[in-house]
């Protein structure tokens, strides 16, 4: 097995058992990712390129939409930045502006960080809880 298998396998492997909110962190940090190959390609003038990975943010943001759960508030207010977040790609693709693209990549970054802290606070709260029980 080449080293670029072995590293695609362990990817396939991560993505297989990760829980749902790592899965949300992973999607995040694609959508920085493929934010910050748009703006490479857009300094380039790869015109094709940029186009390509402002459309996998787009299609990221879209599955953040698809997946939210409309019976609590925070996904009604997700679904907002999300909607702005979705038509600002539209915008940058058009116009292949690497301002809007900033913007973008901005919030996202900040969402992602929020998703990541939130993580974390729920981690050391189910293990404050689980030693509690465990007395």
């Amino acid at each position: 097995m080449t080293l670029n298998n072995a590293y695609n396998q362990y990817k396939e492997n991560s993505v297989h058992t990760a829980t749902p909110e790592e899965l949300t962190l992973m999607l995040y940090n694609g959508l920085v990712k493929f934010l910050m190959q748009a703006q490479m390609a857009v300094n380039e003038k790869n015109i094709e390129k940029a186009g390509n990975c402002i459309i996998k943010a787009q299609d990221i943001v879209s599955e953040f939409r698809y997946t939210l759960d409309m019976k609590y508030e925070i996904s009604q207010q997700l679904d907002l930045i999300y909607d702005y977040i979705y038509r600002r790609l539209v915008d940058a693709n058009i116009k292949k502006d690497n301002g809007i693209i900033e913007e973008v990549l901005d919030l996202v970054k900040e969402l992602r960080d929020t998703w990541e802290k939130a993580m974390k606070i729920a981690k050391q709260q189910q293990s404050t809880t689980r030693a509690q029980v465990a007395r």
